[in-house]
Order: structure tokens, then sequence, then C-alpha cells
């Protein structure tokens, strides 16, 4: 087991690291083509359509490995509701985003087109709840595979509308090429490689949605203290605000690859684990705290180090505001990465009717200190706000909240720089 897990993570980090290079460098050209003006667009139709992620998924994202870690023998039914259901819900969420921005953006069409070309992203993401089945039987290679390719077809793509000079449209249709591409090589691999016949069952669709419908408003909470900093920003100051704070969370996404490759990795072995040892669950959930503090913590440090020559190098001196804002946002991302791995803890212990309070308290959080902030600072105020939510949410809370205060015991039981050592032999083992 701890072979295949080894494996199965270098195989995430192998082909993330070819996919972020490439993202990197086709995604920084395009900033710089684009402009803060531009870019502050594209990222806030990014984040209305980030908004209905969770109400399309229904919460099946959080629970389906585990229900195939629990029942392999129907697996086909399980993919195949949950596919279903994605799917359908996929097309009200479509209609809901681009009826947002229809009324909020009134008179603007360039964001509106812009916003009703990137909502087709949500029908082949819904499809893409294919993955979930490849995690739980350590076979992360095919899903990696399968970005890695699109990225790349992607990126060809994305240097011939900078070469033929296109406008800010043809660069939102690239991202629903890159969804549709990993959807349909991710099903042909899935049915080539032996998995079973894909079944809808509406009344087992509705267990499926009573195991999950505890995820759904908690994860649109998520979303809100995600993304409400661009959509307020947008509305509060301009595209341009919007287009430097995008930059410094572009900045902070770089390694993003690395902490999705471990959290990935690990859900299966840990669910599988409670299963069996209740003690080496722990130990897994301690080991997993570790090294996402230390990660986290290494990459926050660097970037507020070096803050002004990473945006000069990657962004330009357009882009010299952003350098700011990266200082302190990149400080959200341990406490960001605390609240994914605790979602690993409470899916295993069912206590999933805590999330609920945990992050519309957030949510709330998020909003109230953006008015306050966002009108005296900008995009650093946006940063500020970040920072505080994703501290109160994924770390505080878990105080208050009795019933989940041994996960915070186990997350810092994960700060002793000893138990580090420990995981990285435990994973080679």
């Amino acid at each position: 087991m701890k072979n295949s897990v080894f494996k199965n993570a270098s195989w995430i980090i192998g082909c993330r690291i070819i996919q972020s290079i490439i993202g990197l460098i086709i995604g920084l050209i395009t900033a710089r083509y684009l402009g803060p003006s531009n870019f502050g667009t594209i990222n806030y139709v990014t984040s209305v359509v980030a908004f209905a992620m969770p109400i399309m998924q229904l919460g099946l994202n959080q629970t389906l490995v585990r229900e195939f870690v629990k029942e392999p023998d129907n697996e086909g039914k399980i993919l195949g509701t949950a596919l279903a259901i994605n799917i359908m819900s996929s097309f009200f969420c479509m209609v809901g985003s681009i009826a947002f921005v229809m009324i909020v953006n009134a008179g603007e069409k360039e964001t509106i087109l812009v916003c009703a070309l990137y909502s087709l992203t949500l029908l082949f993401q819904a499809t893409e709840m294919t993955q979930y089945w490849f995690q739980s039987k350590l076979l992360s290679k095919y899903p990696s595979i399968a970005t890695l390719a699109a990225y790349a077809v992607v990126a060809i793509y994305k240097i011939y509308l900078l070469a033929t000079g296109k406008s800010i449209i043809w660069f939102a249709a690239s991202n629903v090429l890159d969804y549709f591409i990993i959807s349909f090589i991710l099903l042909v691999i899935y049915k080539k490689i032996g998995g079973k016949k894909l079944q809808v069952d509406l009344k087992f669709g509705k267990e499926l949605l009573h195991r999950s419908k505890y995820y759904i408003i908690p994860s649109l909470m998520v979303m809100i203290f995600q993304h409400t900093d661009r959509i307020m920003l947008k509305l509060m100051f301009d595209e341009t605000e919007t287009g430097l704070y995008s930059a410094a969370i572009t900045c902070i996404g770089i390694t993003a690859f690395v902490f999705s490759a471990v959290i990935d990795t690990a859900r299966p072995v840990i669910l599988s684990a409670k299963e069996q040892n209740e003690a080496l669950y722990e130990k897994r959930m301690v080991q997993l705290y570790c090294v996402i503090t230390f990660m986290s913590l290494t990459q926050s440090v660097g970037m507020t180090l070096f803050a002004k020559p990473i945006v000069f190098l990657l962004f330009g001196t357009e882009y010299s505001g952003t350098a700011e804002i990266l200082a302190v946002a990149v400080w959200f991302i341990t406490f960001s990465h605390y609240g994914s791995v605790r979602n690993i803890w409470i899916l295993a212990e069912e206590k999933q009717k805590y999330l609920l309070g945990i992050n519309i308290s957030g949510g709330i959080a998020n909003i109230v200190l953006n008015l306050c902030l966002i009108p005296v600072s900008g995009a650093v105020g946006a940063a500020i706000a970040s920072l505080i939510t994703q501290f109160f949410t994924n770390v505080i809370m878990g105080f208050i909240i009795k019933p989940i205060r041994h996960n915070n015991s186990l997350m810092l039981r994960g700060m002793n720089p000893l138990v580090l050592i420990d995981s990285i032999k435990s994973l080679k083992r």
C-alpha cells in the first residue's frame, strides 16, 4: 500500500509539474497580453462561475471517493448516477451564472459574452467526476496524463490566439476546451481499463445526495470567501484592481498542484485506514497536517521576501501593484489547506453536519471584512480579509465547536517538525 501511495503521488506531482510549467508560461504571457483590465474581467467571470460550482457538484465531489472505497462492487452505479445528477444540475447553474452577470453587469456586452462562454466549463466539469474513481483506486496517473494532454492542446491553442491577436472572447473559450478534453479522455480510459458499466439509479441517487447534502452549502460558503474578493473588487473598484489582485492569487497558485497532489493521494489512504486501524488513521492525519504545514510556511516566507522580483519577473512592471498584495495574500495558503485536510477527517468521522455552521460563519465573516477593508485598502484589504477569514474558519472554529476539537489536536501535533521526517520516510517504504 505504501509503495502504491508513493507511486500514485509521484505520477500526480510529476505530471502536474510539467502541467504547471506549461500553464504558467502561457498564463503569464496571456496576462501580459490582456493587461490588468482584461485579465481582471476574465478572473471576475471565473469567480462568478465558481459560485455555481458547489451547486452543480451537489457535494458529491467530497463523498465519491468514500463511496467507491466502501462499495467497490457498485462503482458503475455510483459513478453513472453521480455523472447524471451533475450533468443535470450543470445546466441550471449555467443559466444562473449568465443571468447574474446580465443583471449586475447590464450593458457590459463583452463581460456577458465571456461569462456565457466560460459557464460551459460547468458542463464538462460535471463529467470530470470520473477522476474520483481513479483516486479511489490509487490510479491518479490516468487523470494526471489526461490533464497534461489537455494543457498541451490548450497551450498550443493559446499560442495561436496570441500570435493572431485574438480578443478576450477567444481566451474565454480556451477554458471550455480544457475541461472538455479532460472529461472525454477520463471516460475513455475508465472504459478501456475495465471500469464497470455505468448505470443510472434514481433511487440510489437519492441516497448519494442524502450523504453529500451536508457539503453543498459549506462548499458554497467556501467559494464565497475564495471568490467574493474578486467580485467585490470589480463592483467597488474596477477591472484593473481585480486584475492586480488576481495576479497575486496566480503567483500563489503556482505551487497549488503540489498541495492538491499530496491531499488527493492521502484521502483514500486515510479513509481506508479509518476502516482498519484507528491508530494508523490518526497517524496518517497528523502526517498530512505536518507535510501541508511546512510546505505552506516555506512558500509563504519565500514569496513574502521576494514578492517584488517575483511579480516583475512573472508579470512585468504593468503589474507592479501586485507585489504588496502578494506579500499579504500568500499567508492565507496554510489555513486554506488546513480546511481541505480537516474535511477528510470530518468525512471519516461522519461529522459533516458541522460544516454548515463553520462555512456559513466563514462566508459571512469574509463578506463583512471585504465590505470594511476594500473601500479603505483596495486589493490589499481584500487580501487581509482572506487571511483573517481562512484563519477564523479553519483554525478558530475548530476550537469553538467541541465535537471537532480532536481534529485541531491532530493539527497541532502535525506542527512538530519531527513528524515531517517520519512522514517522508513512511511514504518511501
